[in-house]
């Protein structure tokens, strides 16, 4: 052997920073070549898992062996051949390329001799025992990380939201992690609902905080570890579902209402509110030749498409949606409130809505105080495992720099609803204008707000040509609501 490539690995790149495998390696190989008088062509260092040899400096060895496919014989030395693979097949096969390329593979502590052909039942033994020690430490894994969800922990990576904590025992197990939290709470409660798209809500979530793709969102939606069970597969294959330890985020019973949302063909509600958002009218307006009801849907232009109400069948009846929308939105907005039912709808507003609202602020500041002395201690707990030996450094590192996170949002938190609970004796000083003038926000209204609004104060005597409309008030809203340009005087029961 005059000239060598020189191959050492370990499995991860926690190993290369923190141990000594790599440099020690290193040095016996070049001790070797140095004592055997061999050059060394090049040194590749690797942190990559040996199940197979899609490895980055591997493959940089492999495409540097085929450059130089002719001329002398090439070797490639490594330590042991658990350096090389810790799979028996793809070994063989690549020491098959390599043969091909004029390349023998050479372990300097278990060396084989491929000229003696008995030498390759040694080379089947070198080559098995790596696997068969992979294949025991992972079924010792997979048997470990079963008993423990068996008994209520999860001693698995901590699906987001959640965060790995080890107890005073030194368990693993997992606790709710702000802010992801709340917001997965929140995408649970909005999927649940079946108001919008999941896409919709994705999005929202997103601009919230939840950083997480597509597919990562979907898995959480499925994963019952968020109503605290927990999934273990038995040996038998069948899967049962334990109750954990940890603090769920959801209820059993939402969590299973979001699957009967998400497992059965969804409404497409998006495409449906953007008619009925567009059309809000529709349904209430009456067609002047056939008096059948009115239907809305756009017409294609040369450019773009137009929203029109029209008649079916053969009557030709059409207006477009813009104008009597906007029409209908300008008469409503000339409505308010009259002056003797001002004060009494002041006093449902602050019976009803602000103290509600206060309540839930209050009850908002309690729960924040007492997440915020959740974290405190899960830090102290965190500080006592580590001076006692049981939390690794690194852990408690990423434990501190997680809690700091929490309690600074958390805080940030807690100070806007302060500042939302000392805002609420001016909501309790409303203004009149905007109390009297009540539909001047018509616009910003949800479709079925809108919707109800228009079944309460329909659309009359349409007038086709001059693209008008008036309001039929019953006679309830003729007792509160008047006109704005002349409050004094009674309204008739139409507006024109």
């Amino acid at each position: 052997m005059k000239s060598a490539y020189l191959y050492v690995r370990v499995s991860t790149d926690e190993q290369k920073r923190k141990g000594y495998s790599l440099p020690e390696q290193e040095d016996r190989l070049l001790k070797y070549c140095k004592y055997y008088d061999i050059e060394v062509k090049g040194i590749y260092r690797e942190d990559f898992s040996a199940k197979n040899f899609n490895r980055p400096e591997w493959n940089r060895l492999f495409s540097e062996i085929k450059k130089k496919s002719s001329g002398e014989d090439k070797n490639i030395l490594f330590i042991k051949w658990d350096r090389f693979s810790r799979n028996i097949e793809y070994a063989y096969e690549m020491i098959g390329k390599l043969r091909k390329y004029k390349t023998t593979a050479k372990a300097i502590d278990q060396p084989i001799d491929f000229s003696v052909p008995e030498s390759t039942v040694m080379l089947a033994v070198y080559l098995a025992v790596p696997e068969a020690e992979n294949t025991r430490r992972a079924q010792n894994t997979a048997n470990g990380i079963r008993r423990a969800k068996l008994m209520g922990r999860y001693p698995s990576k901590a699906p987001l939201g959640f965060i790995n904590l080890r107890s005073m025992d030194g368990k693993k197990g997992i606790t709710p992690k702000e802010p992801e939290a709340e917001i997965i709470k929140w995408v649970f409660y909005q999927v649940a609902k079946n108001d919008h798209k999941i896409s919709q809500i994705m999005k929202i979530a997103n601009d919230k905080g939840l950083l997480c793709s597509r597919s990562h969102f979907f898995r959480i939606l499925h994963n019952p570890v968020y109503c605290g069970l927990i999934p273990v597969k038995l040996e038998s294959g069948e899967e049962q579902m334990v109750k954990g330890l940890h603090e769920p985020l959801i209820s059993e019973s939402l969590f299973n209402q979001v699957q009967s949302v998400i497992n059965t063909k969804r409404k497409t509600t998006a495409k449906k509110d953007d008619l009925q958002s567009t059309f809000f009218l529709r349904g209430f307006l009456i067609c002047p030749v056939c008096d059948r009801k009115l239907g809305g849907s756009y017409s294609k232009g040369r450019a773009k498409r137009y929203p029109y109400y029209h008649c079916r069948g053969g009557c030709r009846v059409r207006i477009g949606a813009i104008i009597l929308n906007d029409c209908y939105q300008n008469k409503l907005q000339q409505l308010i409130l009259s002056n003797n039912t001002i004060e009494l709808f002041k006093n449902i507003l602050v019976d009803q809505n602000i103290k509600t609202q206060k309540a839930s602020y209050l009850y908002a500041q309690k729960v924040l105080e007492r997440k915020i002395k959740e974290e405190v201690l899960t830090l102290s707990q965190g500080r006592k495992l580590f001076i006692a030996g049981i939390l690794k450094i690194d852990d408690y590192n990423e434990l501190k720099k997680d809690n700091k996170v929490s309690i600074k949002n958390l805080k940030k938190e807690a100070r806007d609803i302060v500042f939302k609970l000392k805002g609420i004796d001016k909501k309790n000083q409303i203004e009149n204008k905007a109390l009297v003038e009540i539909f001047q926000r018509f616009s910003e209204f949800d479709v079925s707000d809108k919707r109800h609004l228009v079944s309460l104060i329909p659309p009359i005597d349409i007038d086709f040509k001059t693209r008008t409309l008036s309001l039929g008030l019953n006679q309830a809203f003729l007792k509160i609501l008047s006109k704005k340009s002349n409050r004094k005087t009674n309204r008739k029961n139409e507006f024109h």
